[in-house]
């Protein structure tokens, strides 16, 4: 009646047969070229039934109303306006592995938890782990270069930039706790892998309650995670001050899980006299648990994609390359690893992140649901109603990027990113409002070291057997990997004046 259309209804399953249908169509081959048009690939039926119904429609995900919403003006809305929407629950099998922690709260305690943890992400803090990233992806580097064979070496770098990012994961979690938060995550990581693998099947309702094989290796490793970190905690408890005293001595970063057994210890330090700075409401182990859980799901693989793509990008695009390596030789001199002043002025790496972000975000929507009617861009949306924001759709809008939207050009970030396209809201590759990412400073810190790293030891290049083929799969990730050919650059040939010209 208000004008919003989509394909018609089905009984109990809605759209979702289709919708299905029209994703495994277009994920079936790799793309024939190395276009950056991802949009009918990835998010087949927006593209599909956008056509047919225009760019705010509405699908049925089984008897539950999804209104699809892809202007930018409604979009800030949505994002801004906690108090008429908010998330809704994660998938069953994502929600295990997220744990209960800041991605999944909501209302007070989701902001005294925020309050919480905030101090892990600050900039200044963050910026404490520049030497030990370092060291990490020199080891790294140092692999790579030890396997090359007449000067080159083929990597796959996913995997690598997996472990690269578990690294700095436990380090900023864990921080002293190091060795026992390796092993944890190394469990959690291997729940993962079952999930990921339980997503590829067909999900039969209430599957996730029988004592399947899978099942219960699944139940198992949760039980070995919640035990260890246990344990963990409560040796935290009894020594956190003196950590906390001997990290600030030695300038490493503020470890999340010091800050949250600060926060639980006694009742707001009423009983044992420690001074408390969040006396307003206690956390309890089971919420530290949950946070560290939440940490490390959140921030593995969104920072290892968003390496793995600009890599990629940078093998495509090796003009961009050039200007990213003579950036960093310029700023960062005759450093190993840049400083954090050094990683600060590195404006065309900068831009480049951004571009990638825009092209391949980690992840491609957002759904968020009305807590009571309300009145959206002059649409009536009734109480329970969900709305999903397709984050890869809008990155890709010619309406707000240009004709250019599918091309690589990280030049459009040139002014920063709220000048980059037509509308402020057209970039939102970590959200928007009081619920965007906390965790954006570091992803975005750790990306640029990394490559700052790679770029001033080697050139590279897309291996033969590299296909485009990006794929859901949670997040945005390459389905066949992405295998590229590394080459030391003190072993390039110098250009001649006339190349150079």
């Amino acid at each position: 009646m208000q004008g919003i259309r989509g394909p018609p209804y089905r009984f109990f399953i809605g759209n979702v047969k289709d919708l299905v249908q029209l994703m495994l169509n277009a994920s079936s081959q790799p793309m024939p070229d190395f276009s950056h048009n991802i949009v009918p690939r990835v998010f087949s039926f927006y593209h599909h039934w956008k056509k047919t119904y225009g760019a705010t429609f509405l699908i049925w995900f089984g008897p539950t109303a999804r209104i699809v919403v892809s202007d930018p003006n409604l979009i800030r809305e949505i994002f801004t306006k906690s108090e008429s929407y908010e998330k809704i629950e994660a998938h069953p099998l994502v929600k295990q592995l997220e744990g209960g922690g800041l991605i999944s709260l909501k209302g007070e305690k989701w902001a005294h938890h925020r309050k919480i943890i905030t101090p892990t992400f600050h900039m200044e803090n963050l910026k404490l782990l520049i030497p030990m990233v370092g060291r990490s992806v020199t080891e790294m580097l140092d692999k790579w270069a030890a396997k090359s064979a007449g000067g080159e070496v083929e990597v796959e770098v996913s995997g690598w930039y997996e472990a690269l990012t578990e690294d700095v994961m436990t380090r900023m979690a864990f921080g002293s706790s190091y060795e026992e938060g390796k092993a944890i995550f190394r469990l959690h990581s291997r729940q993962m892998a079952l999930a990921a693998d339980a997503f590829q099947k067909v999900l039969i309702p209430l599957y996730r309650f029988v004592p399947s094989r899978r099942n219960l290796k699944f139940w198992k490793l949760d039980g070995e995670i919640k035990g260890s970190l246990v344990k963990l905690i409560e040796r935290r408890k009894e020594s956190w001050r003196s950590e906390m005293e001997a990290a600030a001595a030695a300038e490493e970063p503020k470890d999340l899980l010091g800050l949250l057994v600060q926060a639980g210890i006694g009742d707001g330090g009423s009983r044992t006299g420690e001074f408390n700075p969040f006396p307003s409401g206690k956390i309890t182990v089971d919420d530290i648990v949950e946070e560290c859980k939440s940490f490390f799901f959140a921030g593995k693989q969104t920072t290892s994609n968003l390496l793995t793509w600009t890599t990629v990008l940078l093998a495509m695009h090796p003009q961009w390359q050039v200007l990213a390596r003579d950036e960093v030789l310029r700023v960062c001199g005759s450093r190993d690893v840049p400083t954090k002043d050094g990683i600060a002025k590195l404006k065309t790496l900068s831009m480049i992140l951004n571009e990638s972000l825009r092209l391949y975000p980690p992840a491609i929507a957002t759904i968020r649901h009305a807590k009571s009617d309300v009145e959206l861009g002059g649409y009536r949306v009734p109480r329970g109603t969900e709305l999903l924001v397709p984050i890869v759709a809008v990155h890709h809008d010619p309406a707000v990027w240009g004709n250019d939207a599918d091309e690589f050009n990280p030049m459009r970030f040139a002014d920063g990113v709220a000048r980059a396209a037509k509308h402020p809201v057209a970039f939102i590759p970590f959200g928007l409002g009081i619920r965007t990412c906390i965790g954006q400073n570091l992803a975005i810190l750790h990306a640029k070291l990394v490559l700052a790293i790679v770029l001033r030891r080697f050139s590279f290049r897309l291996a033969p057997s590299y296909q485009h083929a990006p794929t859901v799969l949670m997040l945005l990730y390459p389905q066949h990997g992405a295998p590229i050919i590394f080459q030391h650059v003190s072993d390039l040939v110098a250009p001649t004046k006339d190349q150079r010209s």
